[in-house]
């Protein structure tokens, strides 16, 4: 990965957040839309004239200057033509292409004239590029002037956007892979992917989303489905799509959240996997699944499920609906009470956790993220979901991560993958809470995980290795003996370490302690009465 380019298009990516803060947009809830519209419209309009010029009416045109200067050039049936031989990337009229723009951005309708560019580009290319949102779409662009308040202010506004992009050039960056636009996209987002206590909006860390991809990963495979029914940003499919091959799999997703799904898009969009945006669904997918079966009813059925699904939410207004007999085979081991002083904390994790189970094909393969508490949680829905695992030998391993590996929430978590071609006779149990460096991220604090680790963490899993309180093989009988927990801890062996001494140093050892203790009681006494003291001379003011 070149780190010049990554530097140049952060610095692209800072100047659009400038403007915004010259605006008086910074931390708005705006910003996040102008921010990405700006950012997808540049990267699709330097796509646009890339791919213009691989074909063979442009191949005699040097650079991006030049095949645009053709292409505007050109008359509307030769336009049409190469046009038609283009594959998914978005087509722009050449008065919607960003150097036209440029050139009337002193004019007095340009805020217009860009929000024109926008919303005609998004209506061209919504068979491709718009996310379905319950039964109707949600098209690529909604314009950016209208965040405006005070009109007179709008034309510079985006005449300031448009001089941004204008001073940058994706031309070195389309030849760059995932890693590459992994990187601009957390870097693009990571200002508005705060957990705000919505549903859907938790950004997982890359290191989770590598260790879950690097575990997963099938060889060989072709026409792979990979679903998140939580997917927020993208984050996980992306990764997985990556390690099998983004030719060999198409993504579905489905979430509540509608910024969710807009960083859903354009991550896939930088990722070169346009062909499953139209697998995207801005919906409740606990209430509203909309990837179904050709019947309409039956829910369809993936190779593999990643998802990191929201842990608590409030679900109040749903509860009841979830639990009648409707949802009785999808929810097959209940729902989970409300919490009567905290709406908010109903565990709805574990509802995804059950749509998860009953998504997945016969011999299909899954990891989630869980709370590390459901590891060994007595609730009569956490241990019925373990139990199930477990009876059907799915369960192929977990992974106990270290605190802090979100900087947004301190839940500790865990990640269980499943395989349902019950090809593992034990399960591998790892305790990796131990690992990552402190680093501050804002107001808080989040560990992070080096390479290394991860490589340590993703080879003793797949080798199926034992390492003295790091990792364990259990036996499908031992867990259920051990009523069902998943903590790798109550399985590691109790090693007792015995060194020869001779009576006088045990005897020494011994009057050390005793001293040791007898110190430790006097002082607590000292204590206590010093306190008393204090007591006894306070009166009543």
């Amino acid at each position: 990965m070149n780190t010049e380019i990554l530097n140049r298009t952060q610095a692209m990516i800072d100047g659009l957040k400038t403007v915004c803060a010259d605006a008086g947009l910074a931390n708005d809830s705006s910003e996040y839309k102008i921010i990405t519209e700006a950012f997808l419209y540049k990267y699709l309009n330097d796509r646009f004239l890339h791919e213009l010029g691989t074909l063979e009416s442009f191949s005699d045109c040097d650079g991006a200057k030049a095949v645009e200067a053709r292409y505007v050039g050109m008359d509307d049936d030769d336009r049409e033509t190469a046009l038609y031989e283009l594959g998914t990337v978005a087509r722009i009229r050449p008065e919607w292409l960003l150097s036209n723009l440029f050139n009337h951005k002193g004019e007095n309708d340009f805020a217009k004239r860009f929000d024109t560019a926008l919303s005609g580009i998004a209506q061209d290319n919504a068979d491709i590029y718009s996310v379905k949102a319950g039964q109707g779409r949600i098209t690529l662009f909604q314009g950016v002037s209208r965040f405006i308040v005070e009109e007179n202010k709008r034309n510079a506004f985006c005449a300031a956007l448009v001089g941004t992009l204008v001073d940058f050039s994706f031309d070195d960056a389309l030849w760059q892979g995932y890693d590459f636009f992994s990187q601009v996209f957390e870097y693009l987002i990571k200002d508005y992917n705060k957990d705000s206590g919505s549903y859907g909006e938790y950004f997982t860390p890359h290191a989770i989303a590598s260790i879950m991809a690097k575990i997963l990963v099938p060889h060989g495979d072709r026409n792979i489905t990979v679903y998140d029914p939580a997917a927020g940003s993208g984050t996980l499919v992306l990764a997985l799509a990556h390690e099998i091959g983004e030719d060999k799999c198409t993504i579905y997703t489905q979430d509540r959240s509608q910024k969710a799904n807009e960083f859903m898009r354009l991550n896939l969009i930088l990722n070169g996997q346009v062909e499953s945006l139209a697998n995207v669904v801005h919906d409740n997918t606990l209430t509203a699944p909309r990837h179904l079966e050709a019947d309409g009813n039956s829910l369809k059925h993936f190779d593999y499920i990643v998802s990191n699904p929201p842990f608590n939410c409030d679900f109040s207004k749903d509860r009841n609906t979830l639990a009648s007999d409707k949802y009785a085979k999808r929810f097959w081991a209940g729902v989970p009470n409300i919490p009567k002083k905290k709406l908010e904390g109903m565990s709805i994790y574990l509802m995804f956790l059950q749509h998860i189970l009953v998504s997945l094909k016969p011999e299909g393969k899954v990891a989630i993220v869980v709370p590390t508490g459901f590891l060994t949680a007595r609730g009569s829905i956490e241990k019925t979901i373990r139990k199930r695992m477990i009876d059907e030998h799915m369960l192929r391993g977990v992974i106990s991560m270290p605190s802090n590996i979100f900087a947004n929430t301190g839940t500790n978590v865990s990640i269980i993958f499943l395989d349902k071609s019950k090809k593992y006779d034990q399960v591998l149990l790892m305790n990796a809470s131990g690992l990552g460096t402190k680093e501050k991220v804002g107001k808080n604090q989040r560990t992070v995980l080096s390479g290394e680790e991860i490589d340590r963490i993703i080879s003793t899993f797949n080798d199926g290795e034992e390492r003295d309180d790091f990792s364990v093989l259990a036996d499908y009988n031992d867990i259920e003996d051990k009523n069902y927990s998943f903590s790798a801890g109550q399985y590691f062996e109790i090693r007792i370490e015995y060194i020869d001494i001779t009576p006088e140093e045990f005897q020494t050892q011994l009057n050390t302690h005793i001293d040791n203790l007898k110190n430790l009681f006097n002082e607590g006494d000292d204590l206590q009465q010093s306190i008393l003291s204090q007591l006894k001379e306070l009166r009543y003011a």
